[in-house]
């Protein structure tokens, strides 16, 4: 892991104060505690009116891809990020549901840096949490 800087732990915290804004946390928790995801056809249906369900879904869905794309091209620290984060997560399980169905209508890479971004996510919480000392603790 490459030494981490005051412009790492800066910028990650950056991150935090955005999105701890009140409209986007409030879209964030709009999110994560009461949308279902659907599929695609349900989720036109329901969503993409204009409304402030659909502003919430876009909100919270391009504030991670833009996390995505700073952290996919390594200019936060994706050690820092991952050990700190897990809400890209979350998000890309309730946007995994229609995502094919909004790539086909809008385009081929719609939200592609929040999938890469969970998927890498995903695989290092593998690499670094799959055997740490204090599971021994838990048995």
């Amino acid at each position: 892991m490459p030494k981490l800087t005051i412009q790492d732990a800066e910028l990650l915290l950056k991150l935090y104060e955005l999105r701890s804004e009140p409209e986007l946390d409030k879209a964030h928790h709009w999110f994560l505690t009461q949308y279902q995801p659907k599929e695609w056809e349900d989720f036109k249906e329901h969503y993409l009116k204009g409304g402030d369900e659909d502003r919430y879904v876009r909100m919270v869905a391009f504030y991670w891809d833009m996390v995505g794309a700073l952290v996919n091209n390594g200019l936060v620290n994706e050690d820092l990020f991952f050990e700190t984060n897990e809400e890209d997560i979350q998000v890309w399980g309730k946007v995994k549901t229609w995502i094919e169905g909004a790539r086909k209508e809008f385009r081929p890479t719609y939200l592609r840096n929040l999938e890469i971004l969970a998927i890498r996510h995903l695989e290092w919480r593998q690499r670094n949490f799959s055997q740490l000392p204090h599971e021994k603790l838990r048995k």
